[in-house]
């Protein structure tokens, strides 16, 4: 009886401590943020992993690393290496590694577990968001550990992971949305050392999986999808850029851009870790600072591209680099045949982290357009002239990092400090004025653009100075929306700015300035400025944006800079606008184009972006559609006040509905019945109940195949 309680008390015993452990160290759920203020979209996780996966089968969601649109993707997965000696043991702590579907709680190599859930901030005062403590116009904040062998709260082992370096990480992100700087997503670890030992000869890096394909386009799947891709080095500016190398994919001419990784620095106990200055290290007694680029090729056991296995050769990759004549040679990562290939950026050696220290790592996503597009045979090369734009993407990373270290040196210099707060800065970059904010009024063939004042009062963190000069009305044409990116189709159709300088036309704003403010119903905000655009066409897309630009400073070098290209993008539709039916019926509901001919180039030649408009529409109303023979085909709920293309595919493959803005009197309809079923050839009735006044017209239209 004895030995039976002693037993039951051990059990006993084990099981609160079990319970407690679980309590204590309860489950953080996995969750990802993505940011976008800027024309890169990148999604991170707080278990610190980088991308989305599943965005090569799930085109809707969030992204992965897309460029400038949605559906351009740049990257599969990617995250954080951590390599030390711990007791003369190599131990590497991973958040990604090689991984068919990505991550999955528990999973080899994926041994960071979340701590909290995201944090998002935002300079911008118009952001729901604003913190006084963000860094840039979008921070997320993520907080992760390598330490449980068991998932928290679970009972589920994490593969492989065994002897943890109990590192515990907060990883900020940082983007703007100015276009000198929408174009990469900064990375910056806080790294701490939570065991009870020293971490000696520690190495930092970045795995990932850069894989340049478009996921609207392509519908290669597996190992199609993934192995089309060719990688290079920039030693100068410490990067790993891929690009789609196969002119064979479906989407080779659909998508020519690079996807890019960039270690930007370190720093450990006050010394700024820089492989082009090397002194401070040196200086000290310590090893030079080294960045080394590995490749291989997904799960591969071929050498010399092998994947590491365990952490032994997980630490023995980071310690060292890929030569030259391997990385340009014939079956190399950048001449070789296009493959699917792992990219390693790691950088040390930083001496040693002492139990309770902490340092910093900082990288940055980038993405560039490709200038050109060099073939030779089926493979898709890159050259200097190609890289051109990427080149300087990475050079303004880069020194948005450096701040007010233009040396790069890391030490404060007080006539370098540009805000007089008498530390060195990073993360500094001059301001051009704020975004207006933006009314858009559009009415049949014509558009009203309305905008507010706080442009004017900007003031820029470096020169200090209130220095607005003007804006910028920009348009693209009809048709230009069938390659899906309008980014660079821009086109500047009116400039207004101070008159009596040498900045800009000198043509002042009277000619866009309102007597009086005009104020919209449920808006505060004053708005005295308006501009009005005729001649459009009706129902046809055109991306509109205003920009607010300044007078630069030219004793210190910095030309005239232009707000956001992103924040301030609309997709405006001009059309008829709401009007009730009345007894009547005398307000002629109809339908373009009449006919319909299914061959039309304009909505993108497939069957499920086709589209006609229902015009003269009441602000609420019903529409049905009938065959000739009186079988209804489809009906359609219309609400004026918050329709931007819902039900229509063209607007989810070639528009942007949280930035579309209609005239609310015409609804888009795809010409597929209520199944998704293609119609036929033939005349169709269609009647529109208004909903407010409970009167009826019908009409007719044709389709011709």
């Amino acid at each position: 009886m004895l030995l039976i309680m002693k037993r039951y008390l051990i059990h006993l015993s084990v099981l609160v401590q079990l319970f407690s452990f679980i309590d204590i160290h309860a489950q953080t759920n996995f969750a990802q943020r993505s940011t976008d203020v800027g024309r890169i979209k990148l999604t991170m996780s707080n278990a610190g992993t980088i991308g989305r996966p599943q965005v090569r089968s799930n085109v809707q969601g969030a992204p992965s690393m897309a460029f400038p649109i949605k559906g351009k993707e740049h990257l599969f997965e990617a995250g954080i290496w951590i390599g030390a000696l711990v007791d003369g043991q190599s131990l590497v702590s991973t958040s990604a590694v090689d991984a068919a579907n990505g991550y999955s709680t528990g999973g080899n190599g994926f041994e960071f577990t979340p701590i909290r859930m995201p944090i998002e901030r935002s300079k911008l005062v118009s952001s729901p968001n604003y913190s006084s403590k963000a860094i840039s116009h979008q921070d997320l904040v993520f907080e992760f550990s390598d330490e449980y062998v068991v998932v928290p709260g679970t009972s589920i082992p994490i593969a492989g992971h065994i002897n943890p370096l109990k590192a515990q990480l907060s990883l900020e992100s940082y983007s703007w949305n100015f276009s000198y700087a929408d174009f990469f997503v900064i990375l910056n670890y806080t790294i701490t050392n939570n065991s009870d030992k020293k971490w000696d000869s520690v190495w930092v890096g970045q795995w990932s999986d850069l894989v340049v394909r478009d996921v609207a386009v392509t519908r290669d799947a597996g190992t199609a999808f993934f192995s089309k891709g060719r990688n290079g080095v920039d030693d100068n500016l410490k990067a790993i850029y891929a690009w789609l190398g196969d002119n064979n994919a479906d989407d080779a001419n659909f998508i020519q851009s690079y996807g890019a990784m960039q270690f930007l620095g370190i720093d450990w106990r006050g010394m700024f870790f820089n492989p082009n200055k090397p002194d401070t290290f040196v200086n000290a007694g310590y090893s030079a600072p080294t960045v080394n680029y590995n490749f291989w090729n997904f799960n591969s056991v071929n050498p010399p591209y092998t994947t590491p296995q365990n952490d032994q050769e997980r630490y023995i990759k980071m310690q060292n680099r890929i030569d030259s004549a391997t990385l340009l040679g014939p079956t190399g990562p950048t001449n070789g045949q296009p493959a699917n290939w792992i990219q390693l950026i790691t950088a040390g050696v930083i001496p040693e982290v002492n139990p309770g220290e902490s340092f910093t790592y900082t990288m940055a996503f980038l993405c560039a357009r490709k200038l050109s597009k060099p073939v030779s045979g089926n493979a898709i090369g890159s050259t200097p002239e190609s890289r051109k734009e990427l080149t300087e993407n990475m050079a303004r990373a880069r020194s948005t990092y450096l701040g007010e270290d233009i040396a790069g040196d890391g030490v404060y210099k007080p006539e370098l400090d540009v805000n007089g707060n008498g530390i060195l800065d990073r993360y500094i970059l001059p301001e051009p004025p704020a975004s207006p904010k933006l009314r858009f009024v559009p009415s049949t063939n014509t558009v009203d653009i309305y905008w507010d004042a706080s442009s004017i009062a900007s003031v820029d963190p470096i020169t200090r100075k209130q220095d607005f000069e003007g804006f910028k009305l920009y348009r693209t044409n009809i048709g230009d929306d069938l390659d899906r990116d309008l980014s660079n189709d821009n086109n500047l159709i009116a400039q207004w700015d101070s008159a009596g300088n040498s900045v800009g036309y000198n043509n002042g704003f009277s000619a866009i300035k309102l007597n009086e403010p005009y104020y919209f119903e449920g808006d505060t905000t004053p708005y005295p400025f308006k501009y009005t655009v005729n001649n459009l066409k009706n129902g046809w897309q055109y991306q509109f944006l205003l920009t607010a630009f300044d007078k630069g400073d030219n004793v210190l070098g910095i030309p005239p800079l232009e707000s956001s290209f992103t924040e301030n993008e609309y997709r405006i539709f001009a059309g008829s606008v709401p009007q009730s039916i009345t007894e009547n019926g005398n307000n002629k509901i109809g339908v373009y184009p009449n006919p319909y001919r299914t061959t039309a180039a304009w909505d993108g030649g497939t069957s499920r972006t086709r589209k006609i408009y229902f015009y003269n529409l009441p602000a609420k109303c019903e529409i049905n559609i009938f065959t000739n023979n009186g079988d209804l085909v489809a009906s359609l709920q219309h609400e004026s006040s918050n329709y931007v293309g819902d039900g229509a595919q063209w607007f989810d493959n070639y528009s942007n509905k949280e930035r579309v803005v209609m005239s609310g009197g015409e609804h888009a309809w795809d010409l597929l019945s209520t199944n998704k079923t293609d119609l036929t050839t033939g005349v169709y009735i269609f009647t529109v109940k208004d909903l407010q006044t409970g009167n009826t017209e019908t009409g007719k239209f044709a389709i011709i195949k």
